[in-house]
């Protein structure tokens, strides 16, 4: 029994992301078929249909060592193995950061593991994964068992190292084990490891890091930069033996507390290894009490709810599931964390996809079918044109072409008036982007750098970071009030268009630098740690410039790249609907005014014409009800939501009912 419900709970959310990309694309095709598809609407389409190819769900387990965060990924992911995969005993046994995921590009599984010395780089982890010949790459052979846990055991492989050739990586001595002999210690001798692995859970998209203790999460910035936050949840193992110890309230204070606020992650921590409080002489509702209560004790240091402390005992689990033993499996309480990944953290992923995709393209297929009905409307009233000027004299017929001409005519000043609108956000989107051009952060990095390289004392680091900061946040300021203009031009071009077109009532997209001043806040805060961290401080100058230049920076230029690419697309997205709004009215018009000129010089072939407007009407009126089909399919609720799922936890009525019983 692998982890059954949460292998169908992400099938059925995989399976609605397919069912999602195939009604994008059913809507592409509707809108070419229908001519109403544009270069703006295809490209909007398109990064939906990448965010969901791309898409992924990410398990980060953190702790410091020997809290069985090893044991519990073997539990969860290798126990139909009949053995540990991964390295799991007594002591330190994950040395470096490991990444387990499923590649469907490689043919043949692998682990790729990045030599330590490569700290001495300037470059981040995330930019030696774009460099393959620095990994030493290791076959991984899933049909032998035996031959993938000697793969396995090579994540955990130290090298002696003079400390002062450690501190120079990054490490601080007192963290570090001795070599046995005097100047010697011991470093992990891989800074970062890749497991391609195929896997059920893995080949559907979730991916697992698993993180060393305390010293690695001090020592490699761009774990809890760049990876911890852009996982879905932080699981953070204790043991219930000891509770929550200093060491582990350092890395929670440190690492993982803000994520809770600054990021999308869920925070869970798992009191691991309760089979030590096991008594079968006390009997199960003593038990339970005793765990019930440590694990409330855990929450209140913590600050969590005590929903979201989940007690467990992993390696009864392994042993359980090796063994087929149902029991004990229901014993070890590992079903709880199970439930929790089920319901909780593929929940966040559904309404982040309908936050980032379903929405708008909800909002762009009900555009579409606005102006579908226009076209009917049109259609139809052709139709009873064609009817009444079969009795009248003509009149009604000049009324309306008189008036068809003066709607085309007002039709074609509004598209041109947005064409020059248009024009001019477009120059404010320039003037956007040129808040936060590259340049102007190349010459903040040089500046930066220099101060890092000339200070020969903490003070003088400690400025140069912070100008660095007060830099990047003054060319944010100056985008906001770019952005500001820009927000207020675009409003007052939407409401002359409600005004004008009271039935397609249409609110305006404003652009929001706030969060991205939010996000380099955040940086800041995780600078301030690390230019007064005691282990930076020990460090020499050059490698914390290196090591500063590989997290913190990559950070802040990468949220430079992400504001300049919102800020094109938004200028180049903002007036889309009415562009698309107008242009299409504008050819109903001009279509209308040809079929009224027509009937004006031909009433003989006015039956013929009233046969070809009914099927017109009858081709119009399928294209709508596709609309209303994608329409459905699209607000159907994701696959949680659907099942109506309210998350309950075993442990927890265990607990009440040990409580009531005491």
């Amino acid at each position: 029994m692998s982890m059954e419900r949460l292998s169908q709970q992400v099938d059925a959310y995989v399976t609605w992301k397919r069912e999602l990309m195939r009604e994008i694309t059913r809507y592409r095709s509707w809108l070419v078929h229908n001519r109403l598809g544009s270069e703006a609407v295809d490209t909007r389409l398109e990064r939906a249909l990448r965010l969901l190819r791309t898409d992924h769900i990410t398990l980060a387990f953190v702790g410091e060592f020997s809290r069985g965060k090893t044991e519990l990924i073997n539990s969860l992911f290798f126990s139909e193995y009949g053995q540990r995969m991964l390295p799991s005993h007594a002591g330190r046994t994950t040395m470096c950061p490991t990444e387990l995921f499923f590649d469907p590009r490689s043919e043949r599984s692998y682990i790729r593991l990045l030599p330590i010395e490569t700290r001495t780089a300037a470059a981040s982890v995330a930019q030696f994964k774009r460099i393959p010949g620095n990994w030493v790459n290791i076959p991984l052979d899933t049909s032998d068992p035996d031959n993938m846990v000697q793969a396995f055991a090579q994540v955990a492989k130290t090298k002696p190292m003079p400390v002062e050739q450690a501190i120079q990586l990054g490490f601080h001595p007192d963290m570090l084990e001795s070599a046995g002999k005097p100047g010697l210690v011991l470093v992990p001798a891989w800074r970062h490891a890749m497991v391609n692995f195929d896997h059920p859970l893995l080949r559907q998209g979730l991916r697992i890091l698993d993180t060393p203790g305390l010293n690695a999460l001090g020592s490699e910035p761009e774990l809890t930069l760049s990876m911890l936050p852009s996982a879905q949840a932080i699981i953070f193992l204790l043991a219930a033996d000891t509770g929550v110890t200093a060491s582990d309230m350092a890395i929670w204070q440190q690492h993982i507390r803000q994520l809770d606020e600054e990021t999308q992650a869920s925070l869970f921590a798992v009191l691991n290894k309760i089979d030590v409080l096991w008594d079968d002489l006390a009997g199960e509702e003593f038990v339970q009490h005793a765990i019930g209560q440590i694990q409330q004790a855990t929450a209140r240091q913590l600050g969590i709810s005590a929903d979201n402390v989940l007690p467990l005992s992993a390696k009864q689990a392994m042993l359980a599931k090796v063994r087929k033993d149902e029991a004990l499996l229901e014993r070890s309480q590992l079903g709880d964390l199970e439930n929790l990944l089920c319901e909780r953290i593929v929940a966040q992923k559904e309404r982040l996809l309908e936050e980032r995709v379903v929405n708008q393209v909800l909002a762009l297929l009900n555009n579409s079918q606005h102006v579908l009905n226009l076209r009917l409307e049109k259609v139809r009233e052709q139709q009873e044109l064609l009817s009444t000027h079969q009795q009248d004299n003509g009149q009604m017929l000049f009324e309306l072409t008189a008036k068809t001409k003066e709607d085309h005519s007002q039709h074609h000043k509004r598209l041109l008036g947005l064409k020059t609108n248009q024009r001019l956000l477009r120059r404010q989107g320039d003037l956007l982007r040129s808040a936060v051009r590259p340049d102007k952060l190349d010459e903040h990095l040089a500046t930066v750098r220099q101060g890092l390289s000339g200070s020969w004392t903490t003070f003088g680091i400690n400025q140069s970071i912070l100008q660095f900061f007060q830099a990047v946040e003054t060319d944010l300021g100056n985008l906001a009030q770019e952005a500001e203009m820009a927000n207020k031009m675009v409003a007052a071009i939407y409401r002359r268009h409600n005004e004008e077109n009271p039935l397609h009532g249409v609110d305006a997209p404003q652009f929001n630098s706030q969060r991205y001043l939010r996000e380099l806040k955040q940086l800041q805060g995780k600078a301030d740690q690390f230019r007064l961290h005691l282990k930076t401080l020990l460090s020499e100058q050059k490698v914390l410039t290196r090591r500063f230049f590989a997290t913190l920076v990559q950070e802040v230029i990468g949220l430079h790249q992400r504001l300049r690419n919102e800020a094109e697309q938004w200028a180049n997205d903002a007036l889309m609907p009415l562009m698309q709004h107008t242009l299409e009215h504008k050819q109903l018009l001009e279509t209308h005014m040809l079929r009224l000129k027509a009937l004006a010089q031909d009433t003989q072939q006015a039956r013929q014409r009233g046969q070809q407007l009914a099927r017109y009407i009858g081709e119009l009126e399928t294209q709508l009800a596709q609309a209303n089909e994608m329409l459905r399919a699209l607000r159907r609720p994701a696959p949680i939501q659907r099942q109506g799922k309210v998350v309950t936890l075993p442990g927890v009525a265990r607990q009440q009912s040990a409580s009531e019983h005491s």
